[in-house]
């Protein structure tokens, strides 16, 4: 089975920096895209940032200048640097990977890590 694991999730003071970590383990395809959304109670879930296994990204328009998505390939791992937080930030931020195989796509999902900044 693929697992992904979220950390560093926390509560931070608005203005402050987090930065996220997933890893993922299992049997994946290695032309892949992992990103991270997020989802506020009572909000719709919304892509924050993505990268694909070549490096394109693409992000929120509500976070551009201030979260910078990586990855590193060998390690399955990618990283959301979230700077200048904002209380607006505040969500649990989910991990997600997909893939795509002949006939079907695969997706994956982490438990999520709360993200909290405080006005």
């Amino acid at each position: 089975q693929v697992q992904l694991v979220e950390s560093g999730g926390g509560l931070v003071q608005s203005g402050g920096s987090l930065r996220l970590s997933c890893a993922a383990s299992g049997m994946i395809f290695r032309i892949n895209t992992m990103g991270w959304y997020r989802q506020a109670p009572g909000k719709q879930r919304e892509l924050v940032a993505g990268i694909t296994s070549g490096g394109s990204t693409n992000y929120a328009d509500s976070v551009k200048g201030r979260f910078t998505i990586s990855r590193d390939n060998a390690k399955n791992t990618v990283y959301l640097q979230m700077n200048s937080l904002k209380p607006e930030d505040t969500a649990v931020y989910y991990c997600g990977l997909k893939f795509n195989l002949p006939g079907k796509e695969y997706n994956y999902w982490g438990q999520g890590t709360q993200v909290t900044v405080s006005s």
